[in-house]
């Protein structure tokens, strides 16, 4: 077959006619192959003698080797220390220590000469490394307006003055029980399916809502499970409820009446339960979805949260007893009122 070239070509170099020819790919491996030599073939071609073809040895990294060996570092360095604060001298937080029995200060005593020296060591140690508190420097963080912060405390003077000291049912309540609230994040389902399992959650202890949640065929119920234990965690945690066992403060077994009117029967005082529990509806997330005919819809996903506020059986055993109390003071319901007939006449008025 001939080649068809066109003629604006024909009148190139002969290089570039060369350069569209298609050449072996294993021509320029063959002949740099055949071009490289190895170092032995350099020394033989040389004629070195053997000893220093075996071991070639190189003078200036020797000397750079020698140099190296004496500024090498010894010890690593050491790592910088954090500097710690401490507190003010008038703080209430810096508790004292307990104070030591007889025997102990005996003790003390004898080895008092010999750590001397020691606490005196730490306590240079303790003045290098913390920082004392400045009050005048922290202010601008811990009391940013410090005008309105006193007519604020003067009015809570006032009040309670005028109160006599006295506290609402509502501060007392929240004094005397334990309360702990926790939220979810958004999670993705809708506000009809999350209510279900609210409403299935609330009222329950917290163990008997767990197993609930543990064996619940909902898809959205593995996330309410673990939101139930990061709750109970942070109830116990952060307010300390539900220790009345390790504490010894269970009380005696008490039955109680459910507002729902069903009965019950706590053996525990600081058990957790879960009060409350409702849902929240969160923000939609939009996502396309491609149809024929270069045609889209918009798909809106939902996002709900649940919220939780646990308390202690303590609680339920009050609202029981103000149910009863409130049933027993109800008056006695009569058909007639007893009370004295009024504007009596001699005769008749009709």
């Amino acid at each position: 077959m001939t080649i068809r070239i066109p003629t604006r070509r024909l009148a190139r170099p002969a290089a570039v006619m060369n350069a569209l020819t298609k050449t072996s790919p294993f021509l320029s491996c063959r002949t740099f192959l055949g071009l490289t030599r190895s170092k032995e073939d350099d020394l033989k071609s040389k004629g070195a003698p053997r000893a220093i073809q075996e071991n070639p040895s190189n003078t200036i990294l020797e000397e750079y080797l020698k140099k190296t060996q004496h500024t090498k570092r010894k010890s690593p360095v050491a790592r910088p220390t954090l500097q710690t604060g401490t507190l003010p001298q008038d703080t209430i937080f810096d508790i004292a220590p307990p104070k030591p029995s007889k025997e102990e200060a005996k003790e003390a005593a004898a080895d008092d000469l010999a750590l001397k020296n020691l606490h005196a060591a730490e306590q240079k140690d303790d003045g290098k490394d913390k920082m004392m508190r400045n009050k005048e420097l922290m202010a601008p963080a811990l009391d940013p307006d410090p005008i309105n912060r006193q007519r604020w405390e003067r009015k809570m003077v006032i009040r309670t003055i005028k109160r006599r000291g006295r506290l609402t049912k509502m501060q007392l309540l929240k004094r005397t029980e334990r309360e702990s609230l926790m939220k979810t994040p958004f999670l993705p389902t809708s506000v009809k399916k999350l209510t279900k399992i609210a409403n299935q959650v609330a009222g329950k202890p917290i163990e008997e809502a767990l197993v609930q949640m543990r064996f619940s065929k909902k898809k959205v119920a593995r996330d309410v499970y673990k939101a139930l234990q990061i709750a109970k965690s942070k109830a116990i945690v952060e307010r300390g409820m539900g220790l009345g066992k390790a504490e010894g403060r269970t009380g005696l077994p008490v039955e109680i009446e459910l507002k729902d009117g069903k009965k019950r029967i706590v053996k525990d005082r600081t058990s957790i339960y879960v009060d409350q529990a409702w849902v929240g509806r969160g923000s939609y997330t939009p996502e396309v979805e491609y149809r024929a005919m270069g045609k889209r819809n918009i798909l809106r996903h939902p996002q709900t949260s649940i919220s939780f506020l646990l308390k202690e059986e303590a609680t339920r055993i009050r609202l029981s007893e103000e149910r009863q109390k409130k049933r027993d003071n109800r008056k006695l319901w009569v058909q007639l009122p007893n009370r004295p007939i009024t504007a009596q006449r001699q005769y008749c008025l009709w």
